[in-house]
């Protein structure tokens, strides 16, 4: 079987399902694991990300939208080269990756004899079941229902470590110019890690908010995760709208309990590595009971950071 995976959290479902001989093809947004990212790129976006400011990354979204209907390009003509029996893509987000309804007109207008398998997880749950469906689909629901158990132990493992620990009223934002308050999975996530999300709804779409609606809030513990974004640009952005940041959450701020994330690796992505992200959470919002996350992955956050910077 030749795969084609056009999402990056599927690219790294095949691999932990050690399928990665199988993959033929990438996403242009595709970092990892390591050893798979000389593969043929067969995606692109319809602008250069690079140096832009994330209020131009978010007119310049906008604009593809209005403009062409996506953010994104197939190269039809790389891959019908590639001859893929299985192409992997999904339908929850139109900017975030490469939507499902296009690929299948690519693979329609080539002629190309190849499953178009769209991953939707909304939910840490439909994850797993992702992870199950795409070993089903490759042909090794074994090691699929390994790893899926695997993964929901670990899940488990937090759930009982917080367990009687009080939750903290926790406010996770996803963008910041404008304000998205994060959806699908990860207010689940916050949950499992011992929070009460206040902005955001499990399982439906984030969504644009405003200022002025986060006002109020003052949440006990503040998580600043830019969809697509690093530590370091995750901080970068933090320190950019600090001001913003002090009126929403200035208690959690105060005392220690605000920070910056790895949200592309960890947060944003319905992939295994949600796992990790819940672990991080978890660690950040009761570090009494779970161990401080890996270096590189959170950090502590305040406008004095900035300052210095």
């Amino acid at each position: 079987m030749k795969i084609v995976s056009l999402l990056a959290s599927a690219t790294e479902i095949v691999c932990d399902l050690g399928l990665e001989d199988a993959l033929v093809g990438i996403s242009h947004e595709c970092d990892w694991p390591p050893r798979v990212l000389d593969r043929p790129r067969v995606s692109r976006t319809r602008f250069d990300p690079s140096g832009l400011s994330s209020a131009a990354i978010d007119a310049a979204v906008r604009r593809a939208m209005a403009e062409h209907g996506s953010v994104y390009e197939v190269d039809g003509e790389r891959l019908a080269e590639l001859e893929p029996d299985l192409i992997l893509t999904q339908a929850v987000c139109e900017v975030c990756a490469v939507p499902t309804p296009g690929v299948r007109e690519v693979v329609r207008e080539r002629g190309l004899d190849a499953e178009v398998l769209s991953l939707d997880a909304h939910t840490l749950e439909e994850i797993l079941d992702s992870i199950v469906l795409v070993g089903e689909v490759a042909g090794v629901p074994d090691r699929a229902g390994r790893l899926g158990a695997e993964l929901a132990e670990r899940l488990d493992d937090v759930r009982a470590a917080v367990a009687g620990a009080p939750p903290l009223r926790t406010l996770a934002i996803e963008w910041l110019a404008p304000p998205f308050e994060p959806g699908h999975w990860v207010p689940g996530m916050v949950r499992m890690a011992g929070g009460v999300n206040l902005a955001g709804e499990e399982g439906a779409p984030s969504r644009q908010v405003t200022w002025e609606e986060l006002a109020g809030l003052d949440p006990d513990a503040l998580v600043v995760m830019p969809c697509g974004y690093g530590l370091e640009a995750s901080r970068r952005e933090a320190d950019e709208h600090a001001d913003r940041l002090l009126a929403v959450a200035p208690r959690a701020i105060a005392e220690g309990r605000a920070f910056v994330v790895d949200g592309s690796s960890y947060f944003n992505r319905s992939g295994p590595r949600t796992a990790t992200g819940v672990e991080i959470l978890a660690g950040l919002l009761h570090p009494e009971r779970i161990d401080a996350p890996p270096e590189g992955t959170a950090a502590r956050w305040g406008p004095a950071e900035a300052e210095r910077g």
